[in-house]
């Protein structure tokens, strides 16, 4: 699983910073789970690597227009390109109304279906939001000025390794056959011989996990989703110095976001979500949100617009 930023700014695009969205690559798959839709989204998508016809999922953490506003033309431009089968929106109830309208009044007809879901309900009982065979998704509600969400993202955990070697020793035939020997199945041969698939594979390889928390001020229940994540991707707005703004507004300072990180047992952290006042000419820099997060939780990484990072 990799992830691609497409806009790590506050409120409001920057010249080196679109609003918030974030693009989660799927292991084994061309698909693309987009989280948050900013403004300007799809304009990031083109600049990008990245496919807009691969989307198939989009996340809304909340419905403050820097998350949203793009939603509606991205849609649209998938339905001109006739490259979509479909797209399934994840978020809160008031989505659907919002997208609906925004698509009839400017009459605008999709060739593709959309399927909303509604997460309060997931949130408050802690089931799956998504699940199939590879992937399970949670989420949690956070603390903002208006109902938001986190989520998480987790592979289940792999088979492990199988040892071909030792499945020729014993002349088993390669095929189909070796597949349920991975995966640990008790297989016959023609010959009579049984084997058992957990004789043949290493120890299970743990899935990998990634969670997107913003926007929130410091909460309890973004430790409880974070825990033990490979990942945490955490809003991080204000400096520790504008910290009284920060609880005024709702938003995380980059001392509460690697707080988070450091009490979740996190691995790596990266902020995101950055107030346009941090600029590099002004008194305080992103570097220096950086280095007071880091100063509490080392690993830790600052968003750009376009940075893509593997998730290890």
């Amino acid at each position: 699983m990799n992830i691609t930023f497409l806009g790590t700014s506050s409120g409001v695009p920057t010249l080196t910073r679109n609003v918030s969205s974030l693009a989660l690559k799927l292991p084994q798959k061309s698909d693309i789970w987009l989280f948050d839709c900013g403004e300007g989204t799809q304009h990031q998508l083109m600049k990008s690597k990245l496919k807009s016809s691969q989307i198939k999922k989009i996340f809304i953490t909340h419905m403050h227009g820097d998350h949203i506003y793009g939603l509606p033309g991205l849609l649209a431009t998938l339905g001109l390109s006739g490259n979509s089968n479909g797209i399934e929106l994840y978020g809160p109830s008031d989505l659907k109304e919002f997208v609906i309208s925004a698509l009839k009044n400017s009459y605008c007809k999709l060739s593709f279906p959309l399927n909303f879901f509604k997460v309060e309900d997931y949130a408050s009982t802690n089931e799956h939001l998504y699940e199939d065979n590879q992937i399970k998704v949670k989420c949690a509600s956070l603390k903002h000025r208006l109902p938001a969400f986190g989520y998480r993202v987790s592979e289940k955990d792999k088979p492990g390794r199988f040892n071909i070697e030792k499945a020729r020793k014993f002349k088993i035939p390669p095929g189909p056959i070796y597949a349920k020997l991975q995966s640990g199945q008790m297989i016959t041969l023609d010959d009579g011989r049984t084997f058992n698939g957990s004789e043949f594979c290493g120890k299970s390889r743990k899935g990998r996990s990634f969670v997107y928390c913003t926007d929130t001020i410091f909460s309890d229940s973004a430790i409880k989703l974070s825990e033990n994540a490979d990942l945490l991707v955490h809003e991080s707005t204000f400096s520790e110095k504008d910290e009284s703004m920060a609880y005024e507004k709702l938003h995380s300072t980059t001392i509460m976001a690697a707080k988070t990180a450091l009490l979740s047992n996190t691995r790596k952290l990266i902020l995101t979500h950055l107030s346009p006042r941090y600029t590099p000419k002004s008194s305080i820099r992103p570097s220096d949100l950086l280095e007071e997060a880091k100063n509490i939780f080392p690993n830790t990484f600052l968003a750009s617009d376009f940075f893509t990072t593997e998730i290890e």
